[in-house]
């Protein structure tokens, strides 16, 4: 993986310098959820593409003689790299980017169709080009984003019925991250499970602590719980499946765990091993033990394995009219997991009077990869040109799709008095007397503002 700014956007960027009208000076561009699936976008992941790809001098003279290699290798003609574009970003300033980033605070949801962030050159001499050929990376933005949108969205859904059936306040560890062997790489588990622990603080995905911890300054962002998979329980043979459940109650004699117990009959190990030979083990030990189906119909599954131990451990109703098992046994789904199949899940739960409270659960491949750009369209466009000192609007207005009409003009984001978004000229919104909502978060090289975690997801819970 490349760490050469020149060389991390497309193709066709490095050939922009000379395409801008004579004489442009600034490029002011912005980037926006355009819609998508759902109605609100959570912004999160800048400051991680910050730190990691933009901060302090990133243009060397190596970096340029290797891009100028590469480049010319790869076009067949080695004048389409503006050499000397960056060779005065080197000996003018110092290698670090004359670059002004403006985000909206990381953590905030604001509705689609409002600008998120803006970028624009600093340096006028010869530089316009400098601002679009960041956008092939700090479009990557999108990803985050939308993981901690959905991640977001999952967690209201689940709050939803809580607060219907049971306890909204077991919300934080209702949702766990089980993405990192379904992510496409290393970085993308660490930013996406990042995004997710915004909303929740249940993980198995280690690299979003890290990621966490190294650019978001927290020292534990999610939690975890000793857990079998299929192999410790059937490398003991079907005939001894009570006893690789018995050893997992001897490992752990205390706290939570959890078994997966489908390996061959999940109603018979329900019903017969954990509510009948292991019974008073389970009543007996100083935790919690957490069962997990891990295929099937899950809406069926899963109700009926709570119908079982509900006959085998007894449950209460609490004072939603709502069933909750014995407090020793909970059950985790994560087969299947996704926006709507949580929906689905506890809509049954609900009809069988079971509450919220019995289940939690946990996404892999629904959590972390069932996104693109497009789930929440996110678009980065140009939308001011200074060119010979006057500024002048750019927009795009493709007659084949009305969708994509960008908006035009220096932008704002700001909110009045009753809390709604709104997207404006800044010169507008300086004359109604609204701030501008965007933060100034990065300036030539440097970082201006270093949000902490605890302050993102603070934002998130509003």
């Amino acid at each position: 993986m490349s760490d050469n700014i020149i060389l991390l956007t497309d193709s066709y960027k490095p050939t922009h310098g000379p395409q801008y009208p004579p004489r442009t000076q600034t490029i002011f561009s912005f980037y926006e959820s355009r819609g998508g699936l759902f109605p609100e976008t959570t912004f999160f992941g800048l400051q991680y593409l910050i730190k990691r790809y933009l901060l302090g001098q990133v243009v060397t003279e190596e970096k340029i003689e290797e891009a100028y290699e590469v480049l010319g290798s790869h076009f067949g003609n080695s004048n389409y790299m503006n050499r000397a574009g960056w060779e005065y970003i080197l000996k003018a300033h110092g290698g670090r980017l004359p670059i002004l980033i403006r985000a909206i605070p990381e953590g905030t949801s604001i509705p689609n169709h409002n600008v998120l962030m803006t970028v624009q050159n600093t340096d006028p001499n010869g530089l316009p080009w400098l601002t679009n050929y960041l956008e092939t990376l700090l479009c990557q933005v999108w990803y985050p984003c939308t993981v901690a949108t959905q991640s977001r969205a999952m967690r209201q859904e689940i709050l939803r019925f809580l607060e219907e059936t049971g306890d909204p306040s077991q919300i934080d560890f209702k949702l766990h991250d089980f993405g990192f062997r379904g992510s496409t790489s290393v970085e993308s588990a660490g930013i996406g499970g990042a995004a997710h622990l915004v909303n929740f603080k249940g993980t198995d995905t280690l690299e979003a602590i890290m990621v966490a911890r190294r650019y978001y300054g927290e020292n534990m962002a999610g939690y975890s719980i000793p857990a079998a998979e299929h192999s410790t329980i059937t490398s003991w043979g079907k005939e001894h499946e009570a006893d690789a459940y018995a050893n997992m109650l001897t490992a752990y004699p205390t706290g939570t765990v959890a078994v997966v117990s489908d390996s061959y009959d999940v109603f018979n190990a329900c019903r017969s091993i954990w509510g009948g030979q292991l019974k008073e083990r389970v009543l007996a030990r100083d935790g919690v033990l957490v069962i997990r189906p891990d295929s099937g119909n899950p809406p069926e599954v899963v109700t009926q394995v709570l119908d079982i131990l509900g006959q085998t451990f007894g449950f209460t109703t609490n004072d939603k009219q709502y069933r909750v098992l014995h407090p020793k046994v909970r059950v985790i789904q994560g087969d299947g997991i996704d926006y709507a199949m949580i929906t689905q899940i506890l809509t049954a739960m609900r009809q069988a009077g079971w509450s919220a409270d019995n289940l939690a659960f946990g996404s892999g491949g629904g959590l972390l990869q069932k996104v693109n750009r497009d789930t929440q369209r996110f678009a980065f466009k140009c939308s001011a040109a200074q060119i010979d000192g006057t500024w002048r609007d750019v927009m795009k207005d493709p007659v084949t799709d009305p969708g994509k009409r960008s908006k035009a003009g220096h932008l704002a984001l700001v909110r009045n008095s009753a809390g709604d978004w709104k997207t404006m000229r800044e010169s507008d919104a300086e004359a109604m007397g609204f701030s501008n909502q965007l933060v100034p978060v990065f300036k030539d090289g440097a970082l201006l503002v270093d949000y902490n975690f605890q302050s993102i997801r603070d934002r998130a819970a509003m």
